[in-house]
């Protein structure tokens, strides 16, 4: 498809590039290798929290509900973009089809959404336990964290469908400088006007990230001034470690989320964009696992007896 097209001219293209980081096609091996390690990994350790949650009857409580919720979305999220990310790594036809453009951009932007209003739930789960524990019973009972887990996915993905309808057709150049099918490198591309396009994108990132961001953050902030006042020293910073590591990890995730998706992209910010990227794509679900569930003391005993019980049954 030729590049010089006119925008108004509404062209029919079947398949994007992704361009992905060609500008250094000296680290493609090594890339290939650090993602697929990183791949790997991350799936292994988010699916083995989802099976310790599901076979482990001590964990069946909203916290480890929640908690395997997020394994499982990030399961599913990564696993929107790696493979096909590695497999760009070793092939020089780079090509998606647009139906597969759609699709990755559909699960892609509906899995970020459900993540946001996922911790945001999960910290509110937190509020509830340490700063109300007499109501926590309450009003987190088994039908409270079914809802508030259900409506965290179903308000993701029904969220993303208004900015992906927004994309139907393409015009000019079928060239994405990207290493996935992402929102704002697809709005660059549309036949509709890119200015309100980009508004449009920039509109709804507050709604769907600034504000569970916010609704988080002011959780563990109520959080931690809670956690100040108990007397044990030695609980206090038990507990401030933990949810310190939580907002943090939180902090860095929509931090990245927001420079790329709130701000204009500028051409000499193409690249950074792309390292930001990978922080909320790629590193995030890394690490996620580590602070939010290996290392709490039931799922280190849940893991323990599962180890156990597995090594008894093969000798």
């Amino acid at each position: 498809v030729s590049p010089d097209l006119s925008r108004g001219n509404q062209t029919s293209i079947t398949e994007f590039i992704l361009l992905g980081f060609r500008t250094f096609p000296e680290l493609e091996i090594l890339l290939f290798l650090v993602f697929l390690v990183i791949y790997i990994t991350t799936m292994a350790g988010n699916i083995l929290i989802m099976m310790l949650v599901v076979t482990d009857q001590h964990l069946h409580t909203p916290m480890y509900i929640f908690l395997g919720n997020l394994s499982c979305l990030e399961t599913c999220y990564i696993s929107t973009i790696l493979p096909s990310m590695l497999a760009g790594f070793l092939n020089e036809d780079r090509k998606i089809s647009v139906t597969g453009c759609f699709l990755q951009l559909y699960f892609f932007g509906s899995l970020v959404a459900t993540e946001c209003l996922l911790l945001s739930v999960m910290s509110y789960d937190r509020y509830i336990a340490i700063c109300h524990p007499m109501h926590y019973a309450a009003r987190m009972g088994a039908r409270a964290c079914l809802r508030l887990a259900s409506s965290s996915w179903v308000g993701g993905f029904l969220a993303n469908s208004i900015t992906t309808l927004s994309l139907l057709t393409f015009c000019g150049s079928n060239s994405i400088d990207h290493f996935f099918c992402d929102l704002i490198p697809l709005v660059k591309l549309s036949c509709n006007d890119p200015q309100l396009m980009e508004m449009l994108a920039f509109t709804l990132s507050p709604i769907f990230l600034l504000v569970p961001f916010l609704l988080t953050v002011m959780s563990y902030l109520s959080i931690i001034t809670t956690i100040l006042k108990i007397p044990s020293t030695t609980g206090r910073q038990k507990a401030f470690s933990t949810c310190s590591s939580h907002l943090i990890v939180v902090s860095i995730y929509y931090g990245t989320l927001l420079i790329v998706y709130m701000f204009p992209t500028a051409h000499t910010l193409i690249h950074v964009k792309k390292v930001l990227t990978i922080i909320y794509t790629v590193l995030t679900p890394l690490v996620n696992p580590l602070i939010y569930s290996l290392r709490n003391k039931e799922v280190k005993e849940a893991l323990r007896k599962a180890f156990w019980k597995f090594m008894i049954g093969h000798c």
